[in-house]
């Protein structure tokens, strides 16, 4: 027989053992009772130490995609990793923002939403730790966290902020039931006076229990978020918005082969750019749901006459038809962030000058209906350019993605201080009342379109055929026009291209040239010179602040 710290050694010589066992005992051991008299006394299992994070990370999991999944059925519920995700681009400064842009393109909204799904697994893990010594601290910690998510969700314009409210509550519910389920199964409910000497009257270990519910748990819930998150992406992308597409007073002629390069040269930007291929940048992680039955288009400020328009008396309006260009200011030299579209709307100007501006208006400052901002200078859209608040493109309904119901287009400005989209609101402001949403984050608050060019064809280390080779591309200065494009071979000017007449004044215009090139490797550049006879800036500038400047270049090879 042996005494209690017979015990005790025994239990130190053992912690495989003891770590292999999914019960609350080993084999017992004889313990001295008194009078000569012995008991068996069981050993008793640690509860292992990843197994509180886990499991809050898990019940985080599970809440997660229960919120997922109401905000994929409905959309008065917007999903709360969207929410936060919108709230952290709001708050980074302008260069993190434009790094992820420039890095990562489209999929910065992947990425952002990934980091949002880690920051919550992180919390999920300390609450697991809370749960572990008070579960109903761990609930107040939930309750805190679900709140600061329902302020994020409910700030969205498309949130009913009952149904968002009644969501998360329910998210967090299977959060902290799932929770206390699993840490049941640790033997961490109720709550040990110590979490480091266990006792015969511990509550038992059951690992086998917590590992079948929590990978039942985890996948269930991780596929059930992953096609909630799914459905709602398709959705957002395959239903287009309802209704006719809008119609011009005075339709603009269809674009004939004749003024289309792309037409016999394959790989040339075509005149307009299809929808499936123009660009989008912006700083939506989702893209906003507006309900065009309550939507209103607002011009307020600095203006004698506010108005408020609903989408019908918008659409009930003089429509004009305006082929343009526009461009992101991120785009590189040789970039693919423009493109060129049939754009039906209202003109900005009628619609300002019916508000009537104040002397001190001197801003055209658009908000979108999730808080984006962007303004430009009140002449711009005086000055007889045709900037537009447009309802339809290409000969579409406008798609969500590019704006709908409304956005603003101001042929010559970056999108950055002029291309709102998911229109809200025109305020006619001081020039230094308010700054759109980029400036403050480092960009020039003036944004005019820089002269440029680009070659399409020949690709970038192309193999081409010695002897006279087709150069062809776009070239653009929106409201100046292109006057003339060069090609040089080894820097040395070797062709004045042929321009294809252009759409307008506001679109590029598509150039070709034949070069001659000898066996070998060369180097084709292109510059333009615009309308007002000015050449393209040799550069090299990167895009921030005002837009990127430079002669494209590629290299290619001549057998």
């Amino acid at each position: 027989m042996v005494g209690v710290p017979g015990v005790r050694r025994l239990i130190g010589a053992r912690p495989a053992r003891l770590r292999r066992r999914t019960t609350t005992t080993e084999e017992p051991s004889e313990v001295t009772a008194g009078a000569g008299t012995t008991e068996r006394a069981p050993l008793v299992a640690h509860p292992p130490r990843w197994g509180a994070p886990v499991a809050g990370m898990i019940a985080t999991i599970a809440g997660i995609a229960t919120a997922e999944s109401v905000a994929a059925v409905s959309p008065a519920v917007p999903s709360a990793l969207d929410a936060l995700g919108q709230l952290v681009v709001t708050a980074l400064p302008g260069p993190a923002v434009t790094t992820a842009i420039d890095l990562l393109g489209a999929a910065n909204r992947v990425v952002l939403t990934l980091a949002s799904l880690l920051v919550a697994l992180l919390l999920g893990a300390a609450v697991g730790r809370i749960g572990a010594t008070s579960l109903p601290a761990a609930a107040a910690t939930v309750a805190v966290v679900g709140l600061g998510t329902a302020i994020a969700v409910a700030s969205r314009p498309e949130a009913s902020v009952p149904l968002v409210v009644a969501t998360l509550v329910a998210a967090a519910l299977v959060t902290i039931g799932l929770l206390g389920r699993l840490l049941g199964h640790l033997g961490l409910r109720p709550p040990r006076p110590s979490p480091v000497s266990p006792s015969p009257t511990d509550p038992p270990v059951d690992r086998r229990a917590f590992l079948r519910l929590g990978v039942a748990a985890s996948v269930g819930a991780t596929a059930m978020g992953a096609a909630a998150r799914g459905s709602r992406s398709v959705a957002a992308r395959m239903v287009p918005p309802s209704g006719p597409a809008p119609q011009a007073t005075t339709a603009l002629p269809p674009v004939r082969a004749a003024q289309d390069l792309a037409t016999s040269i394959e790989g040339v930007s075509p005149a307009l750019t299809p929808i499936d291929r123009f660009f989008r940048i912006d700083t939506a992680i989702v893209l906003p749901r507006v309900d065009v039955a309550d939507w209103q288009l607002r011009i307020t400020g600095d203006v004698q006459r506010p108005l408020a328009l609903g989408y019908d008396e918008l659409l009930a309006r003089e429509l004009v038809e305006v082929d343009a260009t526009i461009a992101c200011v991120s785009n590189e030299v040789g970039g693919s962030l423009i493109g060129t579209a049939r754009w039906v709307g209202v003109p900005l100007a009628e619609l300002i000058e019916e508000a009537g501006p104040t002397p001190v208006a001197e801003q055209v400052l658009g908000r979108s209906v999730d808080g984006f901002t962007a303004g430009f200078p009140l002449a711009a859209a005086l000055d007889g350019r045709q900037a537009l608040v447009a309802v339809g493109m290409n000969g579409e309904v406008l798609p969500r993605q590019h704006g709908y119901p409304a956005r603003l287009v101001v042929p010559g400005l970056f999108g950055y201080v002029s291309a709102t989209k998911w229109l809200a609101a025109i305020e006619l402001t001081p020039w230094d009342g308010v700054d759109g949403y980029w400036i403050p984050r480092g960009w020039s608050k003036q944004g005019p379109v820089k002269t440029s060019s680009r070659i399409d064809v020949p690709g970038m280390g192309e193999e081409v055929a010695a002897g006279s080779v087709v150069v062809a591309g776009v070239a653009w200065a929106p409201t100046r026009g292109i006057e003339a494009v060069e090609v040089l071979v080894d820097d040395e000017v070797a062709s004045t291209a042929e321009l294809i007449p252009p759409l307008s004044d506001a679109t590029w215009v598509q150039w070709r040239a034949e070069v001659p090139l000898s066996p070998g490797e060369h180097r084709l550049t292109v510059r333009a010179t615009d309308g007002d006879g000015t050449l393209q800036a040799v550069g090299p500038a990167r895009p921030a602040p005002d837009g990127a400047e430079g002669w494209h270049t590629i290299g290619v090879r001549a057998v």
